[in-house]
């Protein structure tokens, strides 16, 4: 696994050995990236399945401000800590080791909003759904932030959340992959229309 581009582009990270991870390929990872950016002046992410840590530091990597990565692994933690410090992004990141929900719960608690949420649990373990109403009651997204969801492609998410959160985009890959993005407008008073 490698950082795609930016300012560490082609930097090889390490992978959690074992099954206990399924990093985003690459070809999925660019197309990803591609939809949402490429790159980013600024903002903030949560990779909220860190894994190897690949999408919060390929965010890093194309400009974002900060990450925060969560995983429930220590192995997993230790990987994204090698990662992050291998890539100079210690003083920009936070690893949490923690479940998904009870780490939604303490990043609300400590007033953290986000402008790039990234979504890749285990195929075999998703709850997206229950992610991402989490994600919306806690008020951890900024104005127009962006969810990125990675899934089995068998999964159908919802293509709205009340009245806030709706599916921008949405595509598959290689037959079993799927990306569902969706983007937060925050209530329409004073709007940004003129």
């Amino acid at each position: 696994m490698r950082v795609i581009a930016g300012e560490n582009r082609g930097r090889a990270l390490k992978t959690v050995s074992g099954r206990m991870t399924r990093p985003t390929t690459d070809k999925v990872k660019e197309s990803l990236f591609n939809m949402i950016g490429p790159y980013f002046n600024e903002g903030s992410v949560l990779d909220l399945y860190g894994g190897s840590g690949g999408l919060g530091i390929e965010a890093l990597s194309r400009g974002a401000d900060s990450a925060v990565f969560v995983d429930r692994a220590a192995a997993a933690c230790r990987i994204i800590s090698e990662n992050v410090v291998h890539c100079g992004y210690s003083d920009r990141s936070r690893i949490y080791r923690l479940d998904a929900l009870m780490a939604l719960e303490k990043l609300a608690e400590n007033g953290y909003t986000f402008d790039y949420i990234f979504l890749d649990p285990p195929y075999a373990k998703e709850h997206l759904v229950q992610d991402i109403e989490r994600l919306l009651s806690r008020n951890l997204l900024n104005h127009q932030a962006s969810i990125i969801a990675e899934h089995d492609v068998q999964v159908s998410l919802p293509e709205s959340f009340g009245e806030a959160l709706n599916v921008w985009k949405h595509r598959t890959y290689q037959g079993r992959t799927a990306i569902t993005i969706y983007q937060f407008k925050k209530d329409n008073q004073g709007s940004d229309s003129l």
